[in-house]
């Protein structure tokens, strides 16, 4: 009976291990097709662990009996997992949502202007999030208009997104589950479905094939942000996090050196910077470096010609539709075409409409190749 005891506490340690491999970034999980393995083992943990917690009650009483101290090695060591695969290595116990959500003006703001934000703005209302500081996050519950917004951030693609977290009509809230081809997911916490960072889908679980509604947002510099929208709140740092923020002090500029967040400076590699644009099912992705040195890039995408361009803080980037075809040149900050605008669209002449935006990101371009497989890529080979 003594085999029952090792058979249930090897394979109880095991399925603590397998449980978080296919979800956090260990060797070789995040290049496996395994969501919906993943997601079974964690649908009928209990199931799992009931069943091998049997097996060691069956055989404990044998197996301390014939040899207690390998007995009671192999427990300790199999609780010792158990805890850390649960209680220390879970993506939601690695990083926590801010404890107090703070949002200041441009006069209380602490944080520099050089920051890098990720902003939203809607009837007049604007609003700022350091990416330093949800980038720590992952996910950061806010309101704006008197609606619910999520704003999200995956600091292993680069990749920020800000959704309606509404599912079925109702309000939802989440926690961070894990990743996936390293990309963050959240699990909803009505129907545990799991939901990807990059583009809002429900990946696994009930609501599998749903998505959540995505607000329009820019990324810029504070100081740029803060000239277009004077009157925007900024979020402050929660002190909780202070050593987790300041462990993040660099990434905004790509000086970061862990593995997961380091930058390539060289183009097209795994952790190089890209712009990736997108409308409809149609994508298209600029290189960093090109961008950086011409500042602003003329291109079609599925047909409707567009434009991106780069501020001179070389910080700021926007996309544009470009009106009649235009080709537009860039001076300081005003796109320079068949009439003039600000680099954020907005005509000079209060006389003819403002640019239409297009939704533009900043990856690495591991993530955009990852999650949109046929893009183009400015400029064809």
């Amino acid at each position: 009976m003594k085999k029952w005891f090792y058979i249930g506490a090897i394979g109880l340690a095991l399925f603590e291990v397998m449980k978080v491999y296919f979800i956090m970034p260990m060797p070789g999980s995040q290049e496996m097709e395994s969501i919906e393995l993943a997601y079974f083992l964690h649908t009928w943990r209990w199931v799992f662990r009931v069943g091998f917690a049997i097996m060691i009650a069956i055989g404990a009483h044998k197996a301390y009996v014939s040899r207690r101290w390998l007995m009671l090695a192999i427990l300790i060591a199999c609780l010792a997992v158990v805890f850390m695969f649960n209680f220390k290595m879970a993506a939601d116990k690695m990083f926590y949502q801010p404890r107090q959500l703070t949002l200041a003006d441009s006069t209380s703001n602490t944080i520099p202007l050089d920051k890098l934000v990720l902003g939203i703005e809607h009837n007049n209302e604007a609003k700022a999030y350091p990416i330093q500081l949800i980038a720590y996050h992952h996910q950061v519950l806010d309101t704006l208009g008197g609606k619910p917004i999520m704003v999200t951030y995956c600091s292993v693609c680069r990749s920020g997104r800000i959704f309606e977290p509404v599912v079925n009509g109702a309000a939802e809230t989440f926690r961070l589950v894990g990743m996936d081809h390293f990309n963050a997911m959240f699990e909803d916490e009505t129907t545990g479905s799991w939901w990807r960072q990059v583009s809002g889908e429900a990946i696994a679980g009930p609501l599998k094939g749903s998505a959540l509604p995505e607000l329009r947002s820019e990324q810029s510099s504070l100081k740029q942000w803060l000239e277009r929208y004077p009157n925007s709140l900024v979020m402050q740092r929660d002190s909780t996090f202070n050593e987790e923020y300041d462990n993040l002090d660099d990434y905004d500029f790509g000086i970061e050196r862990g593995d997961l967040t380091r930058t390539d400076t060289l183009s097209w590699k795994e952790k190089s910077w890209v712009v990736g644009i997108e409308s409809g099912d149609d994508s298209e992705v600029v290189d960093w470096n090109r961008l950086k040195e011409e500042r602003v890039v003329n291109l079609e995408l599925d047909g409707r010609p567009v434009v991106v361009a780069l501020a001179q803080d070389t910080l700021s980037f926007y996309a544009h539709e470009r009106p009649d075809n235009t080709v537009f040149s860039i001076r300081n900050d005003t796109l320079i075409g068949k009439h003039r605008y600000t680099i954020w669209g907005e005509p000079i002449d209060d006389s003819i409409p403002p640019l239409k935006k297009i939704n533009a990101y900043q990856e690495f371009w591991h993530s955009w190749r990852t999650f949109h497989p046929e893009t183009d890529i400015f400029p064809q080979d």
